[in-house]
């Protein structure tokens, strides 16, 4: 589908999403090699947002899995639906009466009842979850491995079977391989070091805040109706408080949602009180906005060309 990394840059872009060389080359590679890239970096720079382009580039299906402190295999992976295997028990009470009629002992009727357990341990009963959910697809998937870094240590390691032979155990039913290998992406903010066994299979992508010209080009492209000039001011200011000690720094969605609030206002120009109106759109701790104030003094705003 993709014979050069300059197609998946058009690709991706056809999806909105601007890539860096880096990036689409990345892309370009774990096509080719079958491998899972592990995309780390800041909240809010486009790590998710790249599976997703990704996925709508390929015209594959997205599956994501949100990682959370505490998530289990059972989350993960499948469950039993149990309230189905009951209500079957239920309509099968009969046939079960009937089948183990014959039964002369307590232990006959067991081993009756065991030799006709695999009817509710089946795949009827079984109820995928995204891990699962991208093994089992006919069609070739895109499996979005969200925030690994908050899952626990010992649930990335279970992932490593996964992402190392793209199959599953499964004690009742037996293996499952993937029917079509699933391209994955998985994402870390860095709140902690994930292993190197993880890191070794996986191809490696550090992605940080686009420079001012990339995200002034994401803006343009994200919201067309914006003023180029008020474009260029809102991507300026934003890019001076990635420079400030704050809680959270804007993340490019932000700086998009900010685009879109300055359209639905009307805004010719970024002058001092729509910034100061404003500004919550971006940030989102009452220290950052009084930190930012205090930073974009009379000097900065007339740097960025605020009046």
């Amino acid at each position: 589908m993709f014979n050069k990394v300059s197609h998946i840059t058009d690709a991706l872009a056809g999806q909105q999403y601007i890539a860096s060389d880096e990036i689409s080359t990345v892309v370009f590679l774990a096509e080719k090699m079958g491998k899972p890239i592990l995309a780390e970096g800041p909240a809010g720079v486009g790590k998710t947002e790249l599976a997703k382009a990704w996925a709508g580039a390929s015209g594959r299906e997205l599956i994501r899995l949100q990682c959370y402190e505490g998530l289990d295999e059972a989350k993960a992976l499948y469950e039993w639906e149990y309230s189905k295997q009951m209500l079957y028990t239920q309509l099968l009470r009969d046939k079960i009466s009937q089948v183990m009629s014959d039964a002369s002992t307590l232990s006959e009727a067991a081993d009756k009842l065991a030799a006709e357990e695999n009817i509710f341990f089946s795949m009827r009963f079984l109820l995928p979850r995204p891990l699962l959910r991208a093994l089992m697809s006919e069609k070739p998937v895109v499996l979005l491995i969200d925030e690994i870094d908050r899952a626990d240590a010992e649930f990335e390691a279970f992932l490593l079977e996964i992402l190392s032979d793209f199959q599953v155990s499964v004690p009742e039913i037996g293996t499952i391989k993937a029917k079509t290998q699933p391209a994955v992406v998985l994402t870390s903010n860095n709140t902690r070091e994930l292993s190197e066994a993880l890191k070794r299979r996986a191809l490696y992508l550090y992605i940080d805040y686009p420079t001012m010209e990339s995200e002034l080009n994401i803006v343009k492209m994200r919201v067309p109706d914006l003023a180029p000039m008020v474009a260029k001011q809102i991507v300026e200011v934003v890019q001076k408080l990635r420079q400030l000690d704050l809680k959270k720094s804007p993340s490019v969605a932000e700086t998009v949602d900010w685009a879109k609030a300055l359209v639905a206002i009307n805004a010719r120009h970024l002058d001092e009180k729509t910034l100061n109106d404003t500004l919550t759109v971006i940030l989102k701790h009452e220290s950052d906005i009084q930190r930012a104030r205090r930073a974009l003094n009379s000097k900065t705003t007339r740097d960025v060309g605020l009046r």
